[in-house]
């Protein structure tokens, strides 16, 4: 690495390590200052508080790193360009484009590092602070539990397999009361009905099982009673049904928040629903676009971030400062205007994902090459 390359990342990575950690400060006090009743009335102590905040950084972390790059790239060019240090540089043969590889580094490197934390930790932060929340106080009278699902219905569209649970555990992967129809290959139904199961060695077992057989005239004829049934031709998994529960959830609600379900989970629901119908594939398609496009939100913000940074020597600093801060919430709006379009099956789920990154990509690329 070039002398030059270690000066200028040491003098971005200083202001956004101060800027992330003065997020972190100003959201924690913000919370703590909101939510202490409820806190003391779970009867939390210290330490739990201090898990609770642990538990949810990931997800603040996603939300928060764009505009701590933004800020950082923008007080680190504004401090070059101050100094006459972008032109010194350029005069030394070194063209705008080289001098902004370690913005573009940083940039790409923490987009990957969005991607990571988005989809290995910021997931499952709601369902372990809940945890957190109830563990002094306990679950609510009649709660089933954080885990714990009553009335779980789902279909396997790819084998043509409909289940219907009594409850689900999704912790333990019992299943109390489960019952599961399909039809065989020659049109005939089955029905099976257990009082309960669980999911071991990779195959769903039965317990005090009936099985039945549909004739013709809707009868049902009993074929098959034994207390222990092992199913190997059920190829559903518990991550598949955990998806199925989030995604149900989500298209529900028909949100177009683009942070709450995984990738992982996206495609699991696929697997069992390879074909889902119109408006849900809108949907669930433009959420698994949007979690590809969102973490490439760092290095778009470099991209608005240089020419401002760079020009701000000739003008005002606080100019270029407020017009990318403008350009940035100017992303953010059409970000969440184009997932409202692409989940209404407005527009195309690539093209509702990609868009704000091409256009305002695209549109920092041709206002660095208008530099001089």
């Amino acid at each position: 690495m070039r002398l030059l390359d270690r000066y200028l990342l040491r003098e971005l990575l200083v202001p956004l390590a101060y800027c992330l950690c003065g997020f972190l400060i100003f959201w924690v006090a913000f919370d703590l200052f909101s939510e202490l009743n409820e806190f003391q009335s779970k009867k939390l102590l210290l330490r739990d508080m201090v898990e609770y905040y642990l538990v949810t950084t990931p997800q603040f972390l996603v939300i928060v790193l764009p505009i701590a790059l933004l800020l950082a790239s923008l007080y680190a060019l504004t401090s070059h360009a101050r100094h006459h240090e972008i032109i010194a540089i350029r005069a030394a043969g070194v063209s705008l484009w080289r001098l902004c590889l370690p913005y573009w580094g940083v940039g790409f490197l923490l987009s990957v590092a969005a991607l990571a934390v988005n989809e290995c930790w910021a997931p499952g932060s709601d369902e372990k602070s809940e945890e957190i929340l109830v563990r002094r106080a306990g679950p609510k009278a009649g709660s089933l539990g954080p885990n714990r699902v009553r009335d779980l219905g789902f279909t396997n569209a790819r084998h043509g397999r409909i289940w219907k649970i009594g409850v689900y555990d999704a912790e333990t992967t019992e299943m109390l009361n489960p019952k599961v129809f399909w039809t065989q290959a020659d049109g005939s139904r089955l029905w099976l009905e257990a009082e309960r199961a669980c999911y071991t060695n990779d195959v769903w077992t039965f317990y005090r099982v009936t099985g039945f057989k549909e004739t013709t005239n809707s009868d049902l004829i009993p074929v098959l009673q034994t207390n222990i049934f092992p199913v190997p031709a059920f190829t559903e998994t518990p991550e598949e049904i955990r998806s199925e529960i989030k995604i149900t959830a989500g298209l529900s609600l028909r949100s177009s928040k683009a942070a709450d379900i995984p990738i992982v989970e996206i495609l699991n629901y696929l697997r069992l629903h390879p074909q889902p119908s119109r408006s849900d594939a809108a949907w669930v398609y433009t959420k698994l676009q949007g979690r590809y496009a969102a973490p490439w939100t760092c290095l778009v913000v470099v991209l608005i971030a240089i020419p401002f940074g760079t020009a701000s020597g000739r003008r005002n600093v606080f100019v270029g400062v407020a017009s990318s801060i403008l350009i940035c919430f100017g992303y953010f709006v059409l970000q969440q205007l184009c997932l409202a379009l692409g989940t209404g099956g407005y527009t195309s789920p690539w093209l509702a994902a990609w868009l704000p990154n091409l256009t305002f990509g695209g549109a920092g690329l041709w206002m660095i090459s208008r530099v001089r």
